[in-house]
């Protein structure tokens, strides 16, 4: 035990929003949080959706795991998915706009069903004998490193993994309150990026589980729910997607997906400082043109909505996306 020397970084304790015992394992990535969670199943094989980051893909190659494919349609819907009784199955959580209801559905056609709520990071796990559920908890606070996996037994081999530690390269965080994203805070942030991206399965870092302790989780939940309905109030009559096919009053979007028809909009975008790209581009390189994920990755634009901003600069923004 130490005592005395310099005061520490003071935060408040006893919010974590997923402290359950046995049935959660804290990781370091998103990506580590999918190998662990496959490893749970005992599966031989699994099937990942084409439309997804080719770091998910990438992961599961380099750890030598046989993967498959699968398509969705319109409606986000597997259309070719048809794993066998010994073959894991991966259901996204798109945007973070589908519903509890909806992914319990999705996962309830599949025997070994795992729950990507990356992007949905308050959507209850869904919790049975045969079912694991991943969460990344950078894309919702703002921590260095961070992820869950839950299910039943979930924690069952955290202790064959190493101890993660990230207050190294987490300068970044400061940075971006005084210097902002671009510059040093863009450089600092590359060096925290390029250490996860080298690492393989961790336990979260005690400083990331520290923050996550001490989060404001209710304001985080309020602030993206009315961003969303105000981005969606404003930008639904040129959305080309409905974006509230599986919303209800529980859902926490990680973003507002517009989709439009405008290779222009993005750039225009970039001009006012929305620094939020197209996502997995590499799929425009890899499928037919007239398929639903070439579509997407060419048109969809991720809107901020997080809890950092309010109802003035989702108007801005939606102002600039209407101008023609």
């Amino acid at each position: 035990m130490e005592i005395g020397s310099f005061i520490e970084l003071q935060l408040p304790k006893g919010m974590e929003y997923y402290n359950w015992t046995d049935k959660t394992a804290r990781l370091n990535t998103g990506r580590s949080a999918l190998l662990y969670a496959f490893r749970c199943t005992g599966c031989k094989a699994i099937w990942i959706p084409i439309y997804q980051c080719d770091s998910v893909r990438d992961t599961f190659l380099k750890n030598n795991i046989d993967i498959r494919f699968y398509h969705i349609d319109s409606k986000f819907n597997p259309v070719d998915l048809k794993p066998n009784e010994d073959e894991a199955v991966m259901l996204v959580n798109y945007y973070g706009i589908m519903s509890n209801s909806r992914m319990k559905e999705l996962a309830s056609l599949y025997k070994h069903p795992i729950i990507d709520n990356c992007q949905g990071f308050f959507n209850n796990p869904i919790i049975t004998n045969s079912i694991f559920n991943i969460y990344s908890c950078r894309k919702f606070i703002g921590v260095p490193d961070g992820a869950y996996v839950i299910g039943e037994n979930a924690g069952q081999f955290i202790n064959e993994y190493p101890q993660g530690y990230s207050s190294d390269t987490a300068t970044f965080l400061l940075m971006r309150i005084e210097y902002g994203c671009e510059g040093k805070g863009y450089k600092a942030r590359a060096i925290n990026e390029h250490r996860i991206d080298n690492e393989g399965i961790m336990k979260m870092s005690l400083l990331t589980r520290a923050i996550l302790d001490g989060t404001d989780y209710s304001l985080i939940k309020r602030k993206r729910r009315e961003n969303f309905q105000t981005a969606h109030t404003l930008l639904k009559n040129i959305n080309c997607i409905d974006p509230l096919i599986y919303y209800d009053n529980n859902t926490v979007p990680m973003v507002y997906p517009l989709v439009v028809e405008d290779d222009n909009l993005i750039d225009r975008l970039f001009e006012v400082k929305h620094f939020q790209g197209h996502w997995w581009s590499y799929i425009c390189d890899e499928q037919p043109k007239d398929c639903f994920e070439y579509w997407l990755s060419r048109f969809v634009i991720p809107i901020t909505i997080d809890q950092r901003y309010g109802k003035a600069e989702i108007e801005y923004l939606c102002d600039i996306i209407n101008r023609k």
